[in-house]
């Protein structure tokens, strides 16, 4: 049977051969899927609720990423169909220059042109290079290969995102899970200690090493030098124990709890329940990535630009949290006599606009940057490997 340009069709292939690659596609998103549903039984077992939304919140992701995917699939020729006049191409909203562009195409047709005998099947992607059928003056709106390498961007760009997520709850999880030691010996103090004034003594004491730590330093009474002092504190140390101990105090003063109180416990629920606003790409951030797309033009190196904007970020919100802790320390900080367990007031003024949740959009926003960039280098890796093998059998 003759074998076409294109290669072999469906019917042409031998049984054996489809059977195996539906095999493989089936075992492995069979066994993804049974993970999934496997880990939130666990969830629901052990009555991690938010836990257990935050995973539905991935799988709706993998649910759209699919569905466009699908789409795409299904769309692409019918899309490739679609001519327009080649005038409108005429700008330059291109992400290579015109010289760059020129000189690729035409080492594709040539490199196809050295496949003449058509009992040869061409590497993945040459054949698809071809003269568009939209007759004269008229191109392709968007050409099928075009359309194939978003595709595969698309589908690298959800994978990602995905691990993303996952390894930014992974350490936030072991961060905070670090930090029950501390728990535990603060309830052990607090069980093993009868008298209420050696009890109230221990936890000022406690919250004067606190204190000390965050205002011995000069700039931490300057409005201004603070914030600097705050941004250097970010790489040289996170949360101490004296921290922690601290704040464990102030939350329990405001709520009136006994100080065997389990505030690790309350911190893990709190931290699982914001772990579904950070997960998932809302609209605002697809509205961003095609922004991305529309403005990455040649000449203006948008994704060199944006590359250092979670850096930028990162270090805002470190030094953010750590100017939270250090007023927090400020406002309890008295010039004669000890500090008092009342004075500490954990609030969301503190925050920019007196909302914490703006930490959490700058976090899930940086994750979806971190995602998106390494989304176009694995691309663009894959793009210069295929651009490279046709430039060898072009030699």
């Amino acid at each position: 049977m003759e074998k076409m340009m294109g290669g072999r069709s469906l019917a042409e292939t031998p049984t054996y051969t489809v059977a195996s690659v539906i095999t493989v596609l089936v075992f492995v998103c069979f066994l993804v899927e049974r993970s999934i549903y496997r880990f939130g039984k666990w969830l629901k077992k052990t009555r991690r609720k938010a836990l257990f939304a935050s995973l539905e919140k991935i799988k709706e992701e993998l649910m759209l990423l699919g569905l466009i995917s699908l789409l795409l699939a299904q769309w692409a020729r019918s899309i490739s169909e679609i001519c327009v006049d080649s005038s409108i191409f005429s700008s330059r909203f291109y992400t290579c220059s015109e010289m760059d562009y020129d000189g690729n195409k035409n080492m594709l047709l040539e490199s196809t042109a050295s496949f003449p005998n058509e009992t040869v099947i061409p590497p993945k992607g040459l054949h698809t290079v071809t003269p568009h059928q939209c007759g004269e003056g008229r191109e392709p709106f968007v050409s099928f290969e075009g359309l194939e390498q978003l595709h595969r961007f698309l589908f690298v760009l959800g994978i990602t995102h995905v691990l993303y997520s996952c390894l930014a709850v992974g350490l936030a999880m072991s961060k905070i899970y670090s930090w029950r030691k501390w728990e535990n010996q603060a309830n052990s103090i607090a069980d093993g200690i009868g008298n209420l004034q050696v009890k109230r003594n221990n936890a000022m004491k406690r919250q004067t090493t606190f204190v000390f730590h965050h205002t011995s330093h000069p700039w931490s009474r300057s409005a201004i030098l603070v914030w600097m002092l705050c941004f250097l504190r970010q790489f040289r140390s996170s949360i101490e124990k004296s921290d922690y101990l601290a704040l464990r105090l102030g939350f329990i003063t405001k709520h009136k709890l006994p100080l065997s109180y389990n505030f690790h416990n309350y911190m893990v629920r709190s931290m699982e329940d914001e772990f579904h606003g950070i997960l998932g790409i809302s609209w605002p951030l697809w509205a961003y990535a095609i922004a991305c797309i529309f403005v990455n033009i040649h000449g203006l190196n948008i994704y060199f630009w944006l590359s250092f904007i979670p850096a930028i970020l990162v270090m805002l919100v470190g030094t953010k949290l750590h100017h939270v802790v250090s007023s927090l320390a400020l406002e309890i900080k008295e010039p004669i006599g000890p500090p008092t367990g009342a004075q500490v007031k954990p609030r969301d003024d503190l925050f920019w606009f007196g909302k914490p949740e703006m930490l959490l959009r700058l976090i899930q926003f940086i994750i979806f940057q971190n995602a998106f960039e390494m989304a176009t280098f694995l691309w663009s890796l894959v793009s210069f490997k295929f651009l490279s093998i046709a430039s060898h059998l072009q030699e």
